[in-house]
């Protein structure tokens, strides 16, 4: 087993996994007392060699890493990217790429959204991943030769699962589909944390603007300090606390301290002057600057009708090109599809346009009709025939 925990090992690894077409990676990191992820383990793998990086190592040069996931001659697999892409991004400000995301390929080739790396690996290499390992601290050294050879195997068949994939999807014709996707979780856009807009991620029932604006600026404050101390938001306050805040307005660590449920202490604490802070901010927001939760889209009376035999129809194309419901058209999509004249969704353009967009319009104008045959036992799509002079 290739553990490398020196700068020139890791040197002579990138220098080799440059010259091949593509790499399988995955990291193991620990968050539950950092804001940041801190990554405790780098996995990596080609048809020629398999390694595990140490980036605990005292003095590690990552620069040779960082410079192979950025190289455009060799793809980097992944599966289920996201988190792993984060780190990536936090700690150079640029994403890996090129990119193939194992688990979106398996949501275009039949396995079902959000597809485990467990579930992807028995079904399509016959292979029970060891999962004993899941629960281990990665960033206690040393490791232990099993770890090692746990961490090694979510990418060494991640080899294999990336191969079946992308043999399937060129011969069906569906590699473009999934480049189609690539580009939303290759986007530098996708990993930029804007505190202004970190209320939105707060549940609320309350769509009242000065409320939203207060709860808006304490949901900043809380990010931006979280991001300066390096600590988990719930660490510094609840979701719910900003919410009790952002609704009672108090206007002095007295009226803090007599809020229910609020953490003991706050009210004395350093942070009390920065919340009455955030909340007069809120309070003097100008009207028309307070923000505003835009309505889901609706069916009108006389549309919901419409609206179900158009999900219906997702379900049938679903089946029928063997692709997760959710990677063709969500809920909002079909809504639009049935009320608006021009839909301006994602499912009607690209490739989800040919599968269901096309047949969504016509199903809506009255030119195609949906009917099941009892005897065949299948659900039938029939276009209304045109006339000819």
């Amino acid at each position: 087993m290739n553990f490398i925990q020196t700068s020139s090992e890791l040197a002579d690894l990138c220098e080799k996994l440059a010259q091949e077409p593509y790499v399988a990676v995955d990291t193991e990191f620990i968050r539950e007392k950092t804001y940041w992820p801190r990554l405790c383990l780098i996995q990596i793998a080609s048809d020629n060699d398999e390694a595990c990086i140490d980036p605990l190592a005292m003095d590690l040069d990552m620069a040779p890493l960082f410079a192979l996931m950025a190289n455009p001659n060799v793809v980097k697999v992944f599966h289920s990217a996201r988190q792993d892409l984060e780190i990536f991004y936090n700690l150079t400000g640029k994403v890996p790429a090129p990119l193939f995301d194992t688990q979106i390929a398996a949501m275009v080739c039949g396995f079902g959204e959000s597809v485990s790396y467990q579930n992807i690996c028995a079904s399509l290499l016959k292979v029970n991943l060891d999962k004993s390992q899941r629960f281990t601290d990665w960033s206690h050294r040393p490791l232990a030769p099993r770890q090692i050879e746990y961490a090694l195997c979510d990418v060494t068949y991640l080899r294999d699962v990336y191969k079946k994939l992308k043999e399937k999807l060129e011969s069906e014709g569906r590699v473009h589909w999934v480049d189609e996707e690539m580009a939303l979780i290759s986007s530098p856009e996708t990993y930029k944390i804007n505190p202004d807009e970190c209320w939105k991620k707060i549940k609320s029932n309350s769509k009242d603007r000065r409320f939203l604006a207060v709860l808006k600026e304490l949901a900043k404050w809380r990010e931006l300090e979280a991001q300066r101390i390096n600590r988990p938001r719930k660490r510094i306050l609840f979701d719910e606390n900003l919410v009790e805040l952002a609704l009672c307005q108090p206007r002095d660590r007295y009226e803090i301290s007599n809020m229910r449920g609020f953490p003991k202490g706050i009210a004395d604490s350093r942070y009390a002057g920065a919340i009455l802070e955030a909340i007069e901010i809120g309070k003097a927001t100008l009207p028309e600057k307070c923000p505003e939760v835009k309505p889901r889209p609706e069916a009108p009376k006389g549309k919901k009708a419409l609206v179900e035999l158009l999900h219906l129809l997702l379900e049938i194309k679903s089946e029928e090109y063997d692709v997760a419901p959710k990677l063709i058209a969500t809920s909002d999509d079909i809504v639009h599809i049935a009320i608006d004249g021009k839909p301006n969704v994602p499912a009607m353009s690209g490739w989800r346009k040919d599968v269901f967009g096309d047949d969504a319009l016509a199903l809506k104008n009255g030119e195609l009709f949906i009917s099941y045959h009892p005897n065949k036992r299948r659900i039938n799509l029939t276009r209304k025939e045109t006339k000819t002079q």
